[in-house]
């Protein structure tokens, strides 16, 4: 797999990370409530981590392949949003010195949720990742999918580390705002949650 693949789709993923969604809203959220950003981010890099593995083992064909499967993961991941996106809703966090202690597993386990959970990623990956691959040049495909993965969890960690950063400093001085913010970011997840689901159910 040659560096200019790489990079190519290094430059897709970017785009795509960068359009705000259930990603950025858990990012979000979390910038307010923990005290670090690591359990959030890293469970957003699992979930992606755990759709790279599916894809580069054929299992994410067979998934977009059945419409009972598709059904079933949409339905699973649109509720999980639209209850996460409650519970943030309900309950916003209005300064990161608002978290208590044994919250980072629970979040880490929601980060996962958030992108692992979600079927659209899971259909972009199956629809991105072989678009840069080529299976004449020598490398496995399974490994090369892995490096493109790898390249977009990589490039979502980072850009998330520092965008939970930045609005963690720019809101916790404001109480209101940061409260909410907090309360933007749930709609948002109940927004995306409850499109996935009707988008899918009426379809």
């Amino acid at each position: 797999m040659g560096a200019g693949s790489v990079l190519a789709f290094w430059g897709v993923a970017l785009l795509l990370i960068v359009v705000p969604g259930p990603d950025w809203a858990f990012t979000i959220g979390a910038g307010l409530r923990g005290r670090s950003l690591l359990p959030a981010v890293t469970g957003l890099t699992a979930g992606y981590a755990a759709i790279t593995v599916v894809v580069a083992a054929g299992v994410g064909a067979l998934v977009a392949g059945s419409p009972a499967l598709l059904t079933g993961l949409t339905l699973v991941g649109g509720l999980y949003l639209i209850w996460h996106g409650a519970t943030t809703f309900a309950h916003p966090s209005t300064s990161r010195l608002e978290a208590e202690p044994g919250t980072d597993w629970s979040t880490f386990l929601r980060g996962i949720g958030v992108s692992g959970l979600n079927p659209k990623g899971l259909l972009i990956f199956l629809a991105l990742l072989p678009q840069f691959a080529d299976p004449s040049d020598g490398w496995p495909m399974p490994a090369q999918l892995a490096v493109l993965g790898l390249t977009f969890m990589i490039t979502c960690a980072l850009f998330y580390l520092g965008l939970g950063a930045l609005i963690r400093t720019a809101l916790t001085a404001d109480p209101a705002a940061a409260r909410w913010t907090g309360r933007l970011s749930g709609a948002a997840m109940i927004a995306v949650g409850a499109w996935l689901v009707l988008d899918h159910l009426l379809t």
